[in-house]
Protein backbone atom coordinates (compact mmCIF):
# COMPACT_ATOMS: atom_id res chain seq x y z
CA UNK A 1 0.00 0.00 0.00
CA UNK A 2 1.70 3.35 -0.33
CA UNK A 3 1.07 5.87 1.86
CA UNK A 4 3.29 8.63 1.07
CA UNK A 5 0.45 10.78 2.31
CA UNK A 6 0.49 9.30 5.23
CA UNK A 7 -3.05 7.38 5.03
CA UNK A 8 -3.55 6.94 8.41
CA UNK A 9 -3.27 10.78 9.21
CA UNK A 10 -6.19 10.87 6.55
CA UNK A 11 -8.34 8.82 7.53
CA UNK A 12 -8.07 10.38 11.69
CA UNK A 13 -8.46 14.02 10.31
CA UNK A 14 -11.23 13.36 8.12
CA UNK A 15 -12.93 10.22 10.85
CA UNK A 16 -12.90 13.88 12.83
CA UNK A 17 -14.67 15.97 10.57
CA UNK A 18 -17.23 13.86 9.77
CA UNK A 19 -17.97 13.09 14.01
CA UNK A 20 -17.83 17.03 14.06
CA UNK A 21 -20.66 17.39 11.32
CA UNK A 22 -22.65 14.43 12.59
CA UNK A 23 -22.33 16.18 15.99
CA UNK A 24 -23.41 19.87 14.57
CA UNK A 25 -25.96 18.20 12.06
CA UNK A 26 -28.36 16.05 14.55
CA UNK A 27 -30.65 17.67 16.36
CA UNK A 28 -29.29 17.57 20.20
CA UNK A 29 -30.70 15.62 22.76
CA UNK A 30 -32.51 18.43 24.45
CA UNK A 31 -34.42 19.15 21.19
CA UNK A 32 -38.29 17.94 22.03
CA UNK A 33 -39.13 15.58 21.44
CA UNK A 34 -35.85 14.37 23.61
CA UNK A 35 -35.83 10.59 23.57
CA UNK A 36 -36.46 10.90 20.32
CA UNK A 37 -33.16 13.29 19.60
CA UNK A 38 -31.11 10.92 22.42
CA UNK A 39 -32.39 7.59 20.18
CA UNK A 40 -31.02 9.40 16.97
CA UNK A 41 -27.72 10.38 18.16
CA UNK A 42 -27.55 6.94 20.15
CA UNK A 43 -27.89 4.87 16.25
CA UNK A 44 -25.86 7.11 14.08
CA UNK A 45 -23.13 8.33 16.86
CA UNK A 46 -22.22 5.48 18.09
CA UNK A 47 -19.43 3.56 17.10
CA UNK A 48 -18.50 2.40 13.73
CA UNK A 49 -15.88 2.79 10.32
CA UNK A 50 -17.47 5.41 8.80
CA UNK A 51 -16.44 3.81 6.02
CA UNK A 52 -19.04 6.24 3.41
CA UNK A 53 -18.68 8.87 5.04
CA UNK A 54 -14.76 8.39 4.14
CA UNK A 55 -15.39 7.59 0.74
CA UNK A 56 -17.49 10.98 0.20
CA UNK A 57 -14.32 12.43 1.33
CA UNK A 58 -11.92 10.61 -0.90
CA UNK A 59 -13.89 11.20 -3.76
CA UNK A 60 -14.53 14.92 -3.12
CA UNK A 61 -10.43 15.56 -3.23
CA UNK A 62 -10.51 14.42 -6.98
CA UNK A 63 -11.53 18.11 -7.61
CA UNK A 64 -10.35 21.39 -7.08
CA UNK A 65 -10.30 22.68 -3.45
CA UNK A 66 -12.47 25.36 -2.59
CA UNK A 67 -14.38 25.96 1.22
CA UNK A 68 -18.42 25.46 -0.12
CA UNK A 69 -16.76 22.56 -1.25
CA UNK A 70 -15.63 21.48 1.96
CA UNK A 71 -19.34 22.02 4.11
CA UNK A 72 -21.09 19.95 0.25
CA UNK A 73 -18.69 17.76 1.69
CA UNK A 74 -19.98 17.77 5.19
CA UNK A 75 -23.95 17.23 4.37
CA UNK A 76 -23.15 14.64 1.82
CA UNK A 77 -21.06 12.65 4.59
CA UNK A 78 -23.83 13.11 7.14
CA UNK A 79 -26.58 12.98 5.06
CA UNK A 80 -25.31 9.50 3.93
CA UNK A 81 -24.10 8.36 7.09
CA UNK A 82 -27.89 9.11 8.65
CA UNK A 83 -29.41 6.58 6.04
CA UNK A 84 -26.69 3.97 6.90
CA UNK A 85 -27.75 4.11 10.36
CA UNK A 86 -31.41 4.32 9.81
CA UNK A 87 -30.87 0.87 7.51
CA UNK A 88 -28.88 -0.76 10.72
CA UNK A 89 -31.60 0.48 13.29
CA UNK A 90 -34.16 -0.69 11.43
CA UNK A 91 -32.44 -4.27 10.35
CA UNK A 92 -31.36 -5.32 13.38
CA UNK A 93 -35.59 -5.25 14.77
CA UNK A 94 -37.14 -8.11 15.58
CA UNK A 95 -39.75 -8.19 12.49
CA UNK A 96 -36.70 -7.63 10.30
CA UNK A 97 -32.86 -9.49 11.42
CA UNK A 98 -33.65 -9.48 15.37
CA UNK A 99 -30.78 -8.97 16.57
CA UNK A 100 -29.81 -7.61 20.15
CA UNK A 101 -25.87 -6.19 19.49
CA UNK A 102 -24.48 -3.31 16.89
CA UNK A 103 -21.49 -1.84 16.95
CA UNK A 104 -20.73 -3.42 20.53
CA UNK A 105 -23.53 -1.76 21.93
CA UNK A 106 -27.51 -3.22 22.54
CA UNK A 107 -29.20 -2.10 19.52
CA UNK A 108 -31.85 0.89 19.68
CA UNK A 109 -34.85 -1.28 20.27
CA UNK A 110 -33.23 -3.21 22.99
CA UNK A 111 -31.55 0.24 24.11
CA UNK A 112 -34.68 2.51 24.20
CA UNK A 113 -37.80 0.52 22.92
CA UNK A 114 -39.09 -1.29 19.57
CA UNK A 115 -41.73 2.00 18.45
CA UNK A 116 -38.95 4.65 19.20
CA UNK A 117 -36.15 2.79 17.09
CA UNK A 118 -38.74 2.50 14.06
CA UNK A 119 -39.27 6.36 14.46
CA UNK A 120 -35.26 6.92 14.68
CA UNK A 121 -35.28 5.23 11.02
CA UNK A 122 -38.18 6.99 10.06
CA UNK A 123 -36.27 10.35 11.08
CA UNK A 124 -32.77 9.71 10.26
CA UNK A 125 -33.61 8.96 6.84
CA UNK A 126 -35.88 12.22 6.51
CA UNK A 127 -33.00 14.02 8.01
CA UNK A 128 -30.55 12.98 5.48
CA UNK A 129 -32.55 15.02 2.54
CA UNK A 130 -33.21 17.66 5.15
CA UNK A 131 -29.27 18.22 5.39
CA UNK A 132 -29.08 17.97 1.94
CA UNK A 133 -31.53 20.20 1.08
CA UNK A 134 -29.51 22.80 3.13
CA UNK A 135 -26.28 22.41 1.79
CA UNK A 136 -24.18 25.39 1.32
CA UNK A 137 -23.71 24.56 -2.40
CA UNK A 138 -25.21 25.48 -6.15
CA UNK A 139 -28.59 24.39 -6.23
CA UNK A 140 -28.11 21.99 -9.04
CA UNK A 141 -25.14 20.05 -6.70
CA UNK A 142 -27.96 19.64 -4.40
CA UNK A 143 -30.44 18.36 -6.28
CA UNK A 144 -27.86 16.27 -8.10
CA UNK A 145 -27.18 14.81 -4.22
CA UNK A 146 -30.43 14.26 -3.50
CA UNK A 147 -31.72 12.26 -6.67
CA UNK A 148 -28.25 10.20 -5.83
CA UNK A 149 -29.04 9.64 -2.31
CA UNK A 150 -32.53 8.57 -2.85
CA UNK A 151 -31.88 6.37 -5.88
CA UNK A 152 -29.78 4.38 -3.59
CA UNK A 153 -32.05 4.37 -0.79
CA UNK A 154 -35.13 3.21 -2.31
CA UNK A 155 -36.73 0.45 -4.18
CA UNK A 156 -34.33 -0.20 -6.71
CA UNK A 157 -31.49 0.22 -3.84
CA UNK A 158 -31.03 -0.60 -0.09
CA UNK A 159 -34.18 -1.30 0.18
CA UNK A 160 -35.06 -3.31 -2.12
CA UNK A 161 -31.63 -5.30 -1.45
CA UNK A 162 -33.39 -5.97 1.97
CA UNK A 163 -36.30 -6.75 0.48
CA UNK A 164 -34.78 -9.47 -1.48
CA UNK A 165 -32.87 -10.43 1.00
CA UNK A 166 -35.57 -11.25 3.84
CA UNK A 167 -37.26 -13.54 0.40
CA UNK A 168 -34.12 -15.56 0.03
CA UNK A 169 -33.79 -16.65 3.25
CA UNK A 170 -33.89 -20.63 3.72
CA UNK A 171 -34.14 -20.24 -0.35
CA UNK A 172 -31.07 -21.25 -2.95
CA UNK A 173 -29.84 -18.11 -4.88
CA UNK A 174 -27.56 -18.36 -8.26
CA UNK A 175 -24.46 -16.31 -7.93
CA UNK A 176 -26.13 -13.79 -10.10
CA UNK A 177 -29.17 -13.21 -7.82
CA UNK A 178 -26.52 -12.92 -4.56
CA UNK A 179 -24.84 -10.69 -6.67
CA UNK A 180 -27.85 -8.68 -7.56
CA UNK A 181 -29.29 -8.41 -3.97
CA UNK A 182 -25.23 -7.27 -2.12
CA UNK A 183 -25.33 -4.90 -5.37
CA UNK A 184 -28.66 -3.08 -3.72
CA UNK A 185 -28.56 -3.38 -0.37
CA UNK A 186 -24.92 -2.73 0.54
CA UNK A 187 -23.56 -2.04 -2.37
CA UNK A 188 -25.91 1.10 -3.68
CA UNK A 189 -24.99 3.24 -0.81
CA UNK A 190 -21.33 2.36 -1.12
CA UNK A 191 -21.32 3.29 -4.51
CA UNK A 192 -23.96 6.82 -3.31
CA UNK A 193 -20.81 7.72 -0.89
CA UNK A 194 -18.71 7.75 -3.52
CA UNK A 195 -20.99 9.44 -6.22
CA UNK A 196 -21.62 12.19 -3.95
CA UNK A 197 -18.09 12.86 -3.26
CA UNK A 198 -17.65 13.26 -7.13
CA UNK A 199 -20.25 15.85 -7.13
CA UNK A 200 -18.91 17.80 -4.52
CA UNK A 201 -16.10 17.84 -6.46
CA UNK A 202 -18.16 18.71 -9.93
CA UNK A 203 -16.38 15.75 -12.26
CA UNK A 204 -17.27 15.38 -15.69
CA UNK A 205 -18.98 12.57 -16.84
CA UNK A 206 -15.73 10.44 -17.67
CA UNK A 207 -14.63 11.03 -14.57
CA UNK A 208 -17.79 9.88 -12.68
CA UNK A 209 -17.51 6.80 -15.06
CA UNK A 210 -14.06 5.90 -13.52
CA UNK A 211 -15.68 6.48 -10.17
CA UNK A 212 -18.60 4.51 -10.76
CA UNK A 213 -16.76 1.43 -12.01
CA UNK A 214 -14.50 1.81 -8.53
CA UNK A 215 -17.54 1.82 -6.85
CA UNK A 216 -19.31 -0.75 -7.99
CA UNK A 217 -16.59 -3.40 -7.32
CA UNK A 218 -15.93 -2.09 -4.25
CA UNK A 219 -19.53 -2.41 -3.35
CA UNK A 220 -18.83 -5.91 -4.23
CA UNK A 221 -16.31 -6.54 -2.29
CA UNK A 222 -17.30 -5.12 0.72
CA UNK A 223 -20.35 -7.35 1.21
CA UNK A 224 -18.23 -10.38 0.37
CA UNK A 225 -15.71 -9.35 2.89
CA UNK A 226 -19.00 -8.90 5.35
CA UNK A 227 -19.61 -12.97 4.18
CA UNK A 228 -16.46 -14.20 5.31
CA UNK A 229 -16.20 -12.23 8.55
CA UNK A 230 -19.99 -13.61 9.38
CA UNK A 231 -18.67 -17.02 9.26
CA UNK A 232 -15.49 -16.54 10.42
CA UNK A 233 -15.20 -13.82 13.27
CA UNK A 234 -16.61 -13.80 16.83
CA UNK A 235 -19.02 -11.19 17.87
CA UNK A 236 -16.52 -8.91 19.69
CA UNK A 237 -14.46 -8.61 16.73
CA UNK A 238 -17.62 -7.40 14.25
CA UNK A 239 -19.82 -5.39 17.21
CA UNK A 240 -22.57 -7.22 15.93
CA UNK A 241 -23.82 -11.12 16.40
CA UNK A 242 -21.89 -13.83 14.60
CA UNK A 243 -23.07 -16.32 12.61
CA UNK A 244 -26.56 -14.77 11.99
CA UNK A 245 -26.64 -15.36 8.33
CA UNK A 246 -25.54 -19.31 8.79
CA UNK A 247 -27.83 -19.27 11.77
CA UNK A 248 -30.96 -17.83 9.32
CA UNK A 249 -30.30 -19.86 6.95
CA UNK A 250 -29.40 -17.13 4.48
CA UNK A 251 -27.67 -17.10 0.94
CA UNK A 252 -23.97 -16.03 1.37
CA UNK A 253 -21.05 -16.13 -0.65
CA UNK A 254 -19.34 -18.41 1.69
CA UNK A 255 -22.40 -21.01 1.65
CA UNK A 256 -22.98 -20.81 -1.75
CA UNK A 257 -19.01 -20.58 -3.54
CA UNK A 258 -16.82 -21.62 -0.51
CA UNK A 259 -14.79 -19.52 1.64
CA UNK A 260 -11.61 -19.82 -0.40
CA UNK A 261 -13.57 -18.62 -3.49
CA UNK A 262 -15.10 -15.73 -1.61
CA UNK A 263 -11.47 -14.58 -0.12
CA UNK A 264 -10.17 -14.75 -3.86
CA UNK A 265 -12.67 -13.03 -5.57
CA UNK A 266 -12.62 -9.90 -2.73
CA UNK A 267 -8.98 -9.83 -3.71
CA UNK A 268 -9.74 -9.51 -7.51
CA UNK A 269 -12.40 -6.78 -6.88
CA UNK A 270 -10.16 -4.69 -5.02
CA UNK A 271 -7.77 -4.81 -7.64
CA UNK A 272 -10.17 -4.25 -10.43
CA UNK A 273 -11.56 -1.18 -8.18
CA UNK A 274 -8.00 -0.09 -7.90
CA UNK A 275 -7.46 0.05 -11.61
CA UNK A 276 -10.53 1.80 -12.21
CA UNK A 277 -8.71 4.99 -10.70
CA UNK A 278 -5.65 5.15 -12.63
CA UNK A 279 -6.56 8.01 -14.59
CA UNK A 280 -6.79 10.11 -11.58
CA UNK A 281 -3.12 9.89 -10.49
CA UNK A 282 -2.02 10.41 -6.92
CA UNK A 283 -5.53 12.05 -5.84
CA UNK A 284 -7.18 9.13 -5.75
CA UNK A 285 -5.09 7.20 -3.37
CA UNK A 286 -7.80 7.87 -0.36
CA UNK A 287 -9.82 6.05 -2.30
CA UNK A 288 -7.23 3.59 -3.38
CA UNK A 289 -5.62 3.34 0.34
CA UNK A 290 -9.69 3.06 1.54
CA UNK A 291 -9.85 -0.08 -0.86
CA UNK A 292 -7.21 -1.84 0.96
CA UNK A 293 -8.37 -1.14 3.98
CA UNK A 294 -12.11 -2.49 3.27
CA UNK A 295 -10.81 -5.79 1.67
CA UNK A 296 -8.23 -6.25 4.23
CA UNK A 297 -10.24 -5.52 7.59
CA UNK A 298 -10.74 -8.02 10.25
CA UNK A 299 -7.29 -9.18 9.23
Amino acid sequence: MNTAFHFQEWITSHSECAELALDHLLDSAQTVPHRLHDAMRYAAQGGGKRIRPLLVYAAGQLGDKDSARAESLDAAAVAIECIHAYSLVHDDLPCMDDDDLRRGRPTVHKAFDEATALLVGDALQTRAFEILASANCDAQIRLKMIAALAAASGSRGMAGGQAIDLESVGKKLDLAGLKQMHAMKTGALLSCAVELGGICAHLGPAQMAHLASYAKSLGLAFQIVDDVLDATADSETLGKTAGKDAAANKPTYVTLMGLDYAQKQAKELQEVAIASLDSFGASAQALKDLAFLIVNRGK
